[in-house]
């Protein structure tokens, strides 16, 4: 037996009787940082165009307490246009390496400025300088042209701090439910979600599989 499948087995008791779900997923997104080969901290982030097209795609999660989960995006994207439009979003993790998903949802919130800025601060040089020159999601004439507005962009922030572009920012989903699934032989797995119940905090329903 792996090591993974001890660790997962050892884990099983923790899972099924944890009292509330962020302590919960610190262990699981620490585990799948030990265990995962590449960022474990992506997410499948799912939401709605206007017409009620759904939409999913991997974005990075760069933060989470129990105010909620944050990543960060080009707000005139189409992710960042379709989440302004419902403030509503949902995330799936999923680590394969140790037979685990999470699935949150909730409504979303803007990460007041000062939050933004100290992230963004963090940044790569680099990044910063795509944040300004990337057009996220919008038609590009060719690879070239790209590389021509880092360039300019590049020289435009030769010395000093790079500021934050004001379209750039981040979004927290506040969850609602939060569930937790583990893999079990015969597909006979493990779920457990987790509800909020406004002030009373959070309530727990194990599921079929």
């Amino acid at each position: 037996m792996s090591n993974t499948m001890i660790k997962n087995d050892l884990n099983q008791a923790d899972f099924t009787e944890a009292g509330e779900p962020f302590r919960l997923f610190a262990e699981w997104l620490q585990d799948a940082e030990r265990s995962e080969p590449n960022d474990p901290n992506a997410t499948a982030l799912a939401t709605v165009d206007p017409d009620g097209m759904p939409n999913v795609r991997m974005v990075l999660l760069k933060g989470f307490d129990e105010r909620g989960f944050v990543f960060y995006t080009n707000f005139e994207s189409v992710k960042g246009q379709e989440i302004l439009s419902s403030m509503k979003a949902a995330l799936c993790f999923h680590w394969k390496s140790l037979r685990r998903q999470v699935r949150v949802r909730g409504p979303v919130e803007q990460v007041p400025d000062e939050e933004a800025d100290a992230y963004y601060a963090s940044r790569p040089r680099g990044s910063r300088i795509g944040a300004w020159a990337s057009k996220q999601s919008r038609p590009l004439e060719s690879r070239f042209a790209l590389e021509k507005a880092v360039a300019e962009y590049t020289a435009k922030f030769a010395v000093g701090e790079i500021p934050r572009p004001s379209y750039w920012s981040g979004f927290r989903i506040v969850p609602v439910s939060i569930e937790f699934w583990h893999d079990r032989p015969f597909r006979l797995h493990d779920r457990v979600l987790f509800k909020r119940e406004g002030d009373e905090g959070w309530s727990k329903t194990r599921l079929y599989p």
